[in-house]
């Protein structure tokens, strides 16, 4: 209970709960960039379409170390405040006794699984920014291969694509749903609601396609299939409108970079 307190007065800090808001505007940098590419990947231009491809366009780009430097740090931030989720509930700050709170056991496990989310981008930042990074598919691939070679292996994999669906899922629910504006401190408007609604259903329908590539890669064994965000995006724009299809992602991926953006300022901490 000590623990717990000293959390929530952690999290009543004004400048502990700003320190964590800049991790939006960096999220959303990085969902801009994977727009970028995606739509670069639309007009027939190779790329990596993942967080991993965006930190490598960061690190060529001119100040590309010190900008990987501020994602890591971002990122950071935006995994403690999820740890502190964890630990206290959702939105902790909102409330003096959060504590005290009876929050269901889901929302913790989802502010944990993000904190991860945000600590795995944060540690492959600093990869880049010390000249080490190398493309996520590569990495994915390998796994995928060695998990293939034992049943267990199998059903892990199997796991983590049923895991990405149900996340996918998630996502196109809370935007059709509109469910987001609980994130947010005002009403929300038309503008955040548009870029909410269409960022959110985007990137989850895109995630759903993921995860069903990795459960298929396992059915399959092919671990080329199990490589995450980027082969949804390859496998998208196989399909009969490929570039409409990648086009109208790449949408979805900068509008949810935007509404990223608004939840600096509006965010419920």
């Amino acid at each position: 209970m000590k623990f717990k307190g000293a959390v929530n007065r952690a999290t009543q800090s004004r400048t502990v709960e700003w320190i964590a808001r800049v991790g939006y505007p960096v999220n959303g940098l990085l969902h801009m960039l994977i727009a970028y590419i995606i739509a670069r990947i639309a007009f027939g231009v190779s790329g990596e379409a993942d967080q991993t491809g965006a930190l490598a366009t960061l690190a060529e780009q001119p100040g590309g170390s010190l900008s990987l430097w501020i994602v890591a740090f971002g990122m950071v931030t935006l995994a403690l405040w999820r740890l502190a989720e964890t630990v206290i509930g959702l939105h902790p700050g909102e409330h003096v006794n959060a504590h005290h709170r009876d929050v269901l056991v889901i929302n913790r496990l989802k502010a944990f699984g993000l904190a991860l989310v945000y600590l795995a981008l944060s540690f492959t930042a600093v990869q880049f920014a010390l000249g080490v990074g190398r493309k996520g598919t590569e990495r994915a691939e390998g796994l995928s291969e060695r998990l293939m070679q034992t049943g267990g292996g199998k059903v892990v994999l199997i796991g983590i694509g049923v895991a990405i669906v149900a996340f996918g899922g998630y996502f196109v629910y809370k935007g059709a749903w509109r469910k987001f504006l609980a994130d947010l401190k005002v009403s929300g408007g038309p503008l955040i609601t548009v870029l909410g609604v269409c960022g959110h259903v985007a990137e989850g329908l895109v995630l759903i396609a993921a995860g069903i590539l990795v459960i298929g890669a396992v059915v399959l064994h092919d671990p080329t299939r199990a490589t995450g965000l980027d082969a949804a995006v390859e496998a998208l724009g196989k399909t009969q409108f490929g570039q409409t299809t990648l086009l109208v992602a790449a949408v979805g991926f900068a509008a949810y970079g935007l509404y990223m953006f608004a939840m600096t300022r509006f965010s419920r901490m």
